[in-house]
């Protein structure tokens, strides 16, 4: 099988992704039962990580190990990478003695280039553009709840941030809505999102009208990581985009609740919200585990079954 990346979420078709979420399900059904699953025995993922993370690298190190592999960390501040040594060179050494490439960066050119020169697969573990892995776990943990997301509607509340970017992707590759609110300023960028149509995106200047039949709520902080300069002024112009009950109540009454976490009770979601009977961010978190055991068994074994 050639090289196959996964860099945004549209690199791979509607197929791929639900045979993934096929495989999440029952690669998660053999971890709950202690049933030993090891297809990438005596594999290495190497973790490249510029942002720093928990659930990123917790979720992709626990999940090569418990599929049989090994997982080693590098950050970039205490190897070459953060000396100044070119992403292409890196990518060329790191991939011969490597079988699988996680990157949390920054720039999404960065994971390009370095997929661009990079003899194994690539997967990244989030960039300023785009979050796949954590939508994967998202809808997968939709599908869990409750069933198929063809056909219903997503509602994103705040900013037009990279995971606003990769749910604008996901509902174009697996046919789903998209209603998303921002503040004045921080509308949806259809380039920078990679967008290709808008059939399955619709946005609402009140978050409020967003939010009305919605089948799932989710949102983000007001400040992403590499943003923090703008911190209070994002508290100001994100006050009204906070996902509390009364929001909750225009959806439809199992909507669900989601936030790839950490989150900020108070700011955009209220504590009600986020620990209450409709929220599944603790599932969802967990789900990134198993989606990415998943997508690593695809990208280096193909379709097993």
């Amino acid at each position: 099988m050639s090289i196959k990346h996964f860099l945004q979420f549209n690199d791979l078709s509607g197929d791929e992704i639900n045979y993934i979420f096929e495989r999440a399900a029952w690669i998660k059904s053999q971890f709950k039962g202690y049933k030993k699953y090891w297809p990438l025995e005596d594999r290495t993922l190497v973790m490249i990580f510029e942002k720093a993370s928990t659930r990123t690298r917790l979720s992709f190190e626990a999940g090569m190990h418990q599929l049989g592999g090994a997982a080693i960390y590098l950050n970039t501040r205490d190897s070459q990478l953060g000396r100044g040594e070119p992403v292409e060179d890196a990518a060329q050494v790191i991939s011969r003695m490597s079988d699988l490439v996680m990157i949390r960066t920054y720039e999404q050119s960065i994971i390009e280039r370095f997929a661009a020169n990079s003899r194994v697969p690539v997967i990244n573990g989030l960039t300023n553009e785009y979050h796949p892995c954590q939508i994967l776990a998202d809808i997968f943990t939709y599908i869990e709840h409750r069933g198929s997301i063809k056909g219903k509607t997503v509602t994103w509340i705040g900013d037009s941030n990279n995971m606003c970017n990769t749910w604008l992707q996901a509902a174009e590759v697996l046919d789903f809505n998209m209603h998303v609110s921002t503040p004045p300023g921080y509308e949806v960028e259809p380039e920078r999102a990679n967008l290709y149509g808008t059939d399955h995106f619709e946005e609402f200047k009140d978050p409020m009208d967003a939010a009305k039949g919605a089948d799932l709520v989710t949102t983000d902080v007001w400040t992403s990581m590499g943003f923090e300069a703008e911190n209070e002024e994002r508290r100001k112009d994100f006050a009204d985009w906070q996902v509390d009950a009364d929001m909750m109540k225009v959806a439809k009454p199992d909507a669900l609740f989601m936030h790839c976490l950490p989150a900020h009770r108070g700011e955009e979601v209220s504590a009600d919200v986020i620990d209450g009977p409709n929220s599944v961010v603790w599932q969802e978190a967990e789900n990134r585990l198993h989606v990415q055991k998943a997508l690593m068994e695809y990208l280096l074994l193909g379709k097993v079954k």
